[in-house]
């Protein structure tokens, strides 16, 4: 889809331009609230910088979006095939704003409160319960694609902390007997690719997502209430959502780091680079298999692995449940709140 096709439908059905200015508005949501957990650990070790570490965030986002969709383009099209609007394309573009809607409010209010919340929880919810709202039932959720959801929280649950616990004890092994200096000025360089290495998956994951919610859209606009997604996402697609993630990072990201990166578990460097391994490595292995995982729920996962392998008091469990509460209450909040807004802007503008 040529960006001059893209913009013609925007003029003539109006809705469509609202679903775009909405998905912005989540891209950017997701920027200072989901995409700061790639860069939290290289900077609350100091590492690196706050601005260096969200410029480089910024770049490495885009190239997540851009290799891996051109790779892999299997998460976007999971998502774009999740649910199933009906068969009233205009009630169907309603319902997907209101979706939309739902999102930046409830991704918003856990940014206000300094809580990491799941963006790609909070899409995949807010989406189906507008799909319910607007099927009258769940004919509109597509089981299959579901089991995938389910599967990547299992995954960067129990595969996160297993991956961060053992990354952290063979880096111990590897370097117990290592100059000490040395071995600190090797892992602050080791952090910074290791941020890297995150922002990238988290481009390569969280890219696609919202890409296949910009065609999903565009489908809409056509009357496709459902189908199959198809091909590599347009070029300018990627580099607009690229740019509005980064965007977002560089308004709002310290209290994601903070609450992640020094809150939660007191790192060192060795600490910080094995949690970025582990979690660029499982988001890499669910990336390739078309799970849609949460970027944040990894990474902290990893976090608490890596905290836990040098003693468990050196996690705040405290933090931890918070966190875990967030992630439980993300799926039912996020899916009734895009289900009572499809509802209400259905009444409204139906």
């Amino acid at each position: 889809m040529a960006i001059t096709d893209f913009i013609g439908q925007m003029i003539q059905n109006p809705m469509l331009l609202v679903s775009t200015v909405l998905t912005l508005g989540v891209i950017l949501v997701n920027g200072w609230t989901d995409a700061p957990n790639a860069i939290a650990t290289c900077v609350s070790t100091r590492a690196i910088g706050v601005r260096k570490a969200i410029i480089m965030a910024a770049i490495f986002n885009f190239l997540g979006v851009f290799v891996m969709t051109s790779i892999n383009a299997s998460v976007a099209a999971t998502i774009y095939n999740m649910v199933d609007f009906g068969n009233n394309s205009g009630n169907a573009l309603i319902a997907l704003c209101a979706a939309m809607s739902a999102i930046v409010i409830w991704a918003t209010a856990a940014w206000y409160f300094g809580i990491p919340t799941s963006e790609s929880h909070a899409l995949i919810a807010g989406i189906s319960g507008a799909a319910v709202a607007v099927n009258n039932s769940f004919d509109g959720i597509k089981g299959a694609e579901w089991i995938k959801v389910l599967y990547g929280i299992v995954l960067s649950t129990l595969l996160g902390f297993v991956l961060g616990f053992i990354s952290s004890k063979i880096t111990v092994f590897i370097f117990q007997n290592k100059n000490r200096l040395k071995s600190e000025k090797f892992f602050s360089g080791a952090q910074i690719t290791g941020g890297a290495a995150m922002a990238f998956m988290h481009g390569a994951q969280d890219g696609q997502k919202f890409m296949a919610i910009f065609l999903l859209g565009a489908a809409l606009v056509k009357g496709e209430s459902t189908g199959s997604f198809e091909g590599t996402p347009p070029f300018w697609l990627m580099i607009l959502v690229s740019l509005i993630m980064g965007l977002g990072t560089s308004i709002g990201g310290y209290r994601i780091i903070k609450s992640v990166g020094m809150d939660m578990v007191k790192l060192k460097p060795y600490q910080g680079f094995a949690a970025d391994f582990a979690a660029t490595l499982c988001l890499l292995l669910s990336s390739l298999t078309g799970i849609p995982v949460s970027t944040t729920h990894t990474k902290t996962t990893s976090i608490m692995g890596v905290g836990a392998a040098r003693r468990m008091s050196n996690v705040n469990w405290g933090v931890v449940k918070e966190l875990v509460f967030t992630w439980i209450f993300t799926f039912p909040g996020c899916g009734l709140l895009g289900y009572i807004m499809a509802k209400l802007f259905i009444m409204i503008f139906g």
